[in-house]
């Protein structure tokens, strides 16, 4: 027998080893990246109070944290002619510091302008601290982090990849914070992209919504940006430059809620849940990528059985993630059968993140009405309490119902059945989209 006929089995087996190892590794990091190691919640909340109710304040307050705070002003910020003109202008006029956490910031027009904004105010001693995804600046180019690092500006990327950390590659921080002076805070739906700017007056440019927030709620803000900025790099940011005395802005009452698989992973689905549960009267959603579970779905029945009107407004063809919008048709039934009103928008991709409950709560930020954000990524949510505010946000809904189209219980039962099958696998994939 020839030497290399007797190594044979040999190699074999060091081959099959060698596969299941591999097999075995990979099994591994999936599994380490789908865990968030909490229990999921599973029973239907009972309707105890409505947003009305004291109450309902309190246990938002008390239960899942932070406390509601008075004394603030917000501006609502449609699309990118009007969000980014705002934030750079903040950006332009800080005087001590800026912190700013974001998931998307790719290359181009927009992207310069915000780095040669932060080089400048870095020049002039401004101190600045820019925290991004590691995934969602993919397509930012290496010259706008050596510019702004050169300046001055720390740059640090979140959950960049490491032996250590793979098992964190799938968390995300999907937060939108920008803080100036500890005064002036922006959050919402909008990523550092081109795709963001203009008025979402054609497919090349998306419809979105962001706050601008003034008064004490702004240092809740930059509590959960220094959250994230002292688990990426080891240092905390403290004292009056970052946590100044901050006098009342208005008359509003407002909340930032944060949640992350480090720390609470359920507790932005909880929030989420208890304001559908406590609603009486309606319930506007406007939703990039709405993927309500079982639990959340049997909630929203429940509402729509006591009476409330719900509304939905999600991406129509225009999308990027049409996997994502396959996956959610697939799960709309119950919600058509109930009485639930569904919208796809037209003439662009719905990028906003807004629910407004009974004309009196409106919840902006960076969530999304799936399970990535509810149990994967690091999100913010501004909370803020007031009718006159929410009555605004109701309207601005309605304008954009109105380029709208109302999916009818009939059109979704007559899908052919090859939609039907890839929208049911594409569900399957649903955690993860």
């Amino acid at each position: 027998m020839r030497s290399d006929e007797r190594s044979f089995p040999t190699r074999a087996r060091v081959g099959t080893i060698l596969a299941t190892v591999a097999v075995t590794l990979v099994a591994v990091f999936v599994a380490l990246n789908l865990m968030t190691g909490e229990k999921p919640i599973k029973r239907h909340l009972e309707h105890l109070y409505a947003i009305a109710d004291p109450q309902f304040p309190r246990t938002l307050g008390v239960l899942l944290g932070p406390d509601i705070l008075p004394d603030n002003r917000f501006e609502v910020l449609l699309n990118g002619d009007q969000i980014f003109p705002a934030m750079l202008d903040a950006i332009r006029h800080a005087q001590k510091t800026i912190t700013f956490e974001t998931y998307i910031y790719w290359s181009g027009a927009i992207g310069d302008a915000f780095a040669n904004a932060l080089v400048e105010r870095a020049r002039a001693g401004v101190k600045i601290h820019v925290l991004l995804d590691w995934v969602g600046s993919a397509k930012m180019e290496e010259r706008l982090l050596r510019t702004m690092e050169q300046a001055g500006v720390e740059v640090r990327k979140f959950h960049a990849p490491h032996w250590y950390t793979i098992d964190k590659l799938n968390n995300r921080t999907h937060r939108k914070i920008l803080v100036v002076d500890g005064l002036v805070g922006f959050t919402g739906g909008v990523g550092i992209g081109d795709e963001w700017t203009g008025h979402a007056q054609d497919p090349a440019h998306w419809r979105d919504t962001h706050f601008k927030a003034e008064g004490p709620v702004v240092a809740q803000m930059q509590a959960v940006f220094n959250d994230n900025w002292t688990r990426a790099t080891g240092s905390v940011l403290h004292g009056e430059d970052y946590f100044p005395s901050i006098r009342p802005a208005g008359d509003a009452r407002g909340q930032v809620f944060s949640s992350s698989p480090s720390g609470g992973s359920q507790s932005m689905q909880l929030m989420y849940l208890l304001m559908i549960n406590a609603a009486v009267r309606s319930i506007d959603l406007s939703s990039a990528y709405f993927l309500p579970d079982e639990l959340a779905r049997d909630t929203i029945v429940a509402a729509i059985r006591r009476g409330v009107r719900v509304r939905v407004i999600t991406p129509g063809s225009f999308t990027d993630a049409a996997l994502a919008r396959r996956a959610s048709r697939a799960l709309w039934g119950d919600l058509l059968r109930a009485g639930a009103e569904i919208y796809e928008y037209q003439p662009t991709m719905y990028h906003c993140k807004v629910l407004v409950v009974d004309g009196l709560l409106v919840s902006v930020g960076s969530t999304n009405f799936d399970d990535r954000s509810f149990r994967l990524n690091d999100e913010a949510s501004l909370n803020i309490y007031d009718s006159t505010f929410a009555r605004q946000q109701t309207g601005i809904f309605e304008r954009d119902l109105a380029r709208s189209r109302r999916i009818s219980l009939e059109e979704w039962e007559a899908r052919p059945w090859t939609e039907k099958l890839g929208e049911r696998v594409s569900a399957l994939l649903g955690p993860q989209l």
